[in-house]
């Protein structure tokens, strides 16, 4: 086994749960649902860390307003940084949110290299804001983090839910735990998710509603906390008892 393999499991021990958020296609508010949710622990008094492991496209930084933070600090590791009481590591502090045209190898060598050198320590929570679709990356993550939860997003659309069908499908066939999909932007009262995630024996978990106002929110915490976006999914959570 690869050295740096045999290291995640050990940055990882002191861990409760690791949720991913994960979702078949991108554009489906993955990023921030995730944000959210840590967001939301953290608020509620859990050390919370966030890890955006979208290397093409990380945004959580964006959605948390990170700004100034500079190189996080280095222990026999990486530290992530306190952002609004989350413990925050995205591949953005490396890149300097530049484009970042990362192929092949490099992609899982990456995913490998910030899961062995970021010290977490203790925490109630990790919340992972997954790579989209079913790629490399994302088998990498389920290959490499062996006690992780996902928490699925999908939204109204057909289109959407073909996609996150496929990870779901994956997902259960790997035997990997699902704590259910979330139904984000929902504009009208539908039972179409709802009733496809049945057919797939698998919880569907509830919707939140398309919030028009949620963009004035992004990159202002305080005000995401209050956002109509953000009392959809705390009733979410609190019937899933997360």
């Amino acid at each position: 086994m690869e050295a740096r393999v045999s290291v995640i499991e050990k940055r990882l021990k002191n861990i409760k749960r690791i949720i991913s958020v994960a979702s078949g296609k991108g554009g489906v508010g993955k990023s921030l649902v995730a944000s959210s949710l840590a967001l939301n622990l953290a608020n509620k008094g859990y050390n919370v860390g966030l890890f955006d492991l979208d290397l093409y496209g990380p945004s959580s930084h964006v959605i948390l307003g990170v700004k100034g933070q500079g190189f996080p600090e280095e222990e026999k590791g990486i530290i992530p940084p306190k952002v609004h009481g989350i413990g925050f590591m995205s591949v953005v502090y490396f890149t300097e949110d530049k484009p970042s045209p990362f192929r092949g190898i490099d992609v899982s060598n990456i995913i490998i290299e910030l899961l062995a050198i970021t010290q977490w320590g203790s925490l109630d929570y990790l919340v992972i804001d997954m790579p989209p679709g079913i790629g490399d990356e994302t088998l990498d993550v389920i290959r490499l983090i062996k006690k992780s939860e996902f928490l699925v997003v999908s939204t109204p659309s057909k289109v959407a839910l073909a996609a996150v069908s496929k990870l779901l499908k994956l997902l259960k066939e790997l035997k990997i735990p699902i704590i259910g999909v979330l139904e984000n932007m929902a504009m009208t009262k539908s039972s179409f998710i709802q009733n496809e995630v049945g057919k797939l024996g698998l919880p569907y978990l509830g919707s939140i509603s398309f919030d028009k106002n949620l963009e004035e929110s992004i990159g202002k915490p305080d005000r995401l906390l209050d956002a109509d976006f953000m009392k959809d999914l705390d009733k979410i959570l609190e019937g899933i008892n997360l």
